[in-house]
């Protein structure tokens, strides 16, 4: 892998971040997430610049669109952009009606983005099934993750057109694709939100951040998230193979937790609260260390792929 982005990918990355400037950010997030609506606004905004496409567009299409997802977590966009950019796409080749949420088969919990999905994917074993929502097939659910979730009924989750044998496996190395991407942005968003704490915050007369202690765990954050990063955008650049993307998804999420404890405790834990906006990130982090069955599946996903298939 060059570990240098082309020049259309830098363009990508630029222009993303240019539409994100005009429609995402912290206070736009803390407005929809107390609402605990969809930003459909983004979501129109993205698809009309042609993002949602990228991935179909080019032969390093989920490298591309695994940059586009972690921009868009970075600036706290309150769309599902890594199933709809990054696991639609990649799993089918083609435009599914937006938004689209990701569930396992026996989910009985909340799912991101699930009360306003119109489109579903189901991980239901060796196979993966695509559901057309109906109205009543999800309710909404209240939470503190910074993003909309919604419970699906059982029937919604048993029934859709199965995409073909083998699609199982290829939606869940997307789907932890897509999740390393959404992590990586939220880590380096909750990571710049606290640097710029401690370079503030003042006590014996100096900024936080001099505090050789201070700097050494913020230094560490930056490895693990940095790690997180490059193995992400490698397994994208492959094409996501099983132990790859199972790889970057362990490390990533492991490395969220890590971030998340590190950044609140810095920030004298005002991350919890609305007065800060370290939770525009921070706390998107514990929903996705919980989703595909959390950290421990991932590291059971590795080894499996590693060395039972071997």
């Amino acid at each position: 892998m060059n570990f240098e982005l082309s020049d259309e990918q830098l363009a990508i990355v630029e222009a993303v971040d240019a539409l994100l400037a005009q429609h995402a950010g912290a206070a736009r997030a803390i407005e929809i997430a107390g609402k605990s609506e969809y930003d459909f606004a983004l979501d129109a905004a993205l698809g009309e610049a042609g993002f949602f496409d990228v991935a179909r567009a080019a032969e390093t299409g989920l490298l591309d669109a695994a940059l586009l997802v972690e921009a868009v977590a970075r600036a706290a966009g309150v769309v599902a952009i890594g199933a709809g950019a990054l696991v639609a796409t990649g799993l089918t080749g083609r435009a599914l009606a937006e938004p689209v949420a990701l569930a396992m088969a026996d989910a009985t919990g909340p799912v991101r983005f699930a009360a306003h999905a119109r489109t579903l994917l189901v991980l239901d074993g060796d196979v993966a099934r695509l559901v057309e929502l109906r109205p009543g097939d999800a309710t909404p659910v209240r939470s503190n993750f910074g993003v909309p979730m919604g419970r699906i009924a059982a029937h919604a989750l048993q029934r859709g057109e199965i995409l073909g044998a083998g699609s199982g496996p290829r939606l869940a190395a997307l789907w932890r694709v897509a999740l390393a991407a959404e992590a990586v942005g939220a880590m380096r968003a909750s990571l710049a939100v606290t640097l710029d704490h401690v370079k503030r915050r003042r006590q014996f007369g100096r900024a936080i951040g001099s505090f050789q202690a201070v700097q050494h765990r913020l230094a560490e954050c930056f490895v693990w998230s940095e790690g997180a990063r490059w193995l992400t955008l490698e397994a994208a650049w492959a094409g996501a193979p099983e132990e790859a993307a199972a790889t970057a998804a362990a490390h990533a999420l492991s490395a969220a937790g890590r971030v998340f404890n590190e950044t609140h405790q810095l920030s004298g834990a005002m991350g919890y609260t609305r007065e800060h906006d370290l939770h525009v990130w921070s706390m998107r982090l514990p929903a996705l260390r919980l989703e595909m069955g959390g950290v421990a599946a991932q590291r059971r996903a590795v080894a499996t792929a590693r060395w039972m298939k071997s």
